[in-house]
């Protein structure tokens, strides 16, 4: 016998399970639905220790999902939080070419951006883009005035609130131990008690992966998690950067490069570098955890990742150990800046799926099965995109719906 019968269960309380959750409690006002979450708390994870920003949707293929629900996703998310009083700020950013060959690369992404529908988008000399930054360098700008900043985890909680007011439940310290399809229904088995689920949506994150094969799904992919660690520039020279600085990121990868980032609290971040975590939840390099680490190892598509990029590997690593490397990459941007400027802060582990071929899985990703659907790749712009991700999740669990109601009325 179940502990608890539902109609939908969602696995995970980070943002995008809890606007999955929410956009149910909007679209299906009478569904039993339940939140399932191993910590004690809403964004434990990756919701809350990203940097907080609300991305614009320049970076990423025209036509893709990454795409389509970042740039509808920032609207939403600046919508939501001026209905719901949560602070956010459409400050904008620049994205700077601080060499030769990379002014045709910022070029592509301006085009890239206006393809997507990204507002606002404007080319900048250098004599123009020091009225917007006027520390920093370099020979040309992209300015993105649509690019904002907000607290996820703020955001992440009053999702949570809007869901019980609307009837869900959220279980916390529920780990998942089990998931099988049981006849019509599904049994999720956690440390908290079994509920018994016509649906399920596995929105697990880190451990995305694992819970569609514990569901007894094939998939080739695998969660390779990538630590980024950040510095903090001091309180008395944050008048360095005013708002939000990148560089022109590299094609190869799907990581930004270190950046500054001024966040809603006042604060300014610089960083993160991209960093192999043996561990999912890893988030300083000194408790790796065994039996991840040889799981990752022994996936054929890590082996051939890191055979294909393990020069970056190495450059990402020794600007982890040596405080002038990572220094030195953010000068580039601002020249003024010194190492003594920057204090040890925080850091984010990414959920980044790679296939059996070694690559790094590039849009969002989602597999399905009769009763469940696994969100197998949701890295950044998730937390940006999380309502239209939602709406997305949703709307294929609808879908399902009436394929399962014609086959049931035939």
């Amino acid at each position: 016998m179940a502990d608890h019968e539902v109609d939908l269960l969602v696995i995970g309380a980070g943002i995008v399970g809890l606007a999955t959750a929410l956009e149910i409690t909007r679209r299906f006002p009478d569904m039993r639905l339940a939140v399932v979450e191993k910590e004690d708390r809403v964004a434990a994870h990756q919701t809350g220790h990203n940097s907080g920003v609300i991305h614009s949707g320049i970076y990423y293929r025209t036509g893709s999902l990454k795409a389509r629900n970042c740039v509808a996703g920032a609207a939403s998310m600046k919508r939501f939080c001026r209905d719901n009083a949560i602070p956010f700020e459409e400050c904008g950013k620049l994205v700077v070419a601080t060499s030769q060959d990379e002014v045709p690369r910022l070029e592509q992404l301006h085009q890239r951006g206006i393809a997507n529908g990204v507002p606002g988008l404007r080319m900048l000399s250098r004599e123009e883009f020091r009225h917007v930054e006027p520390h920093c360098e370099g020979l040309a700008a992209l300015q993105v005035p649509s690019t904002g900043i907000v607290d996820y985890t703020v955001v992440s909680q009053k999702y949570a609130e809007l869901i019980r007011q609307s009837g869900g439940e959220i279980v916390f310290n529920a780990k998942v131990t089990g998931l099988r399809e049981d006849g019509s229904t599904n049994v999720v088995e956690t440390v908290a008690g079994t509920f018994r689920a016509r649906h399920v949506i596995n929105c697990a994150g880190l451990y995305s992966d694992t819970l569609t094969r514990m569901a007894g799904v094939e998939t080739n992919l695998e969660i390779v998690p990538f630590r980024g660690e950040y510095y903090e520039v001091r309180p008395e020279r944050r008048h360095l950067i005013k708002n939000l600085i990148y560089p022109v990121p590299d094609p190869r990868f799907p990581f930004l490069g270190v950046h500054f980032t001024r966040r809603v609290n006042g604060s300014v971040e610089a960083g993160p570098n991209a960093l192999l975590a043996f561990r999912r939840e890893g988030y300083t390099g000194t408790s790796p955890d065994l039996g991840e680490a040889v799981e990752m190892l022994r996936f054929v598509g890590f082996r051939k990742m890191a055979k294909k990029y393990w020069r970056m590997g190495l450059a990402e690593q020794y600007r982890s150990w040596v405080k002038s490397a990572f220094t030195k990459a953010l000068q580039k941007m601002v020249p003024e800046l010194l190492e003594s400027d920057l204090a040890q802060g925080g850091s984010g582990v990414r959920a980044q799926a790679v296939d059996t071929n070694g690559h790094l899985v590039d849009d969002f990703y989602f597999l399905h099965s009769a009763r469940m659907i696994h969100v197998c790749n949701v890295p950044s712009p998730a937390a940006t995109a999380s309502l239209e991700i939602g709406k997305e999740i949703v709307e294929m669990m609808a879908q399902r719906f009436a394929m399962q109601s014609t086959v049931a009325s035939g």
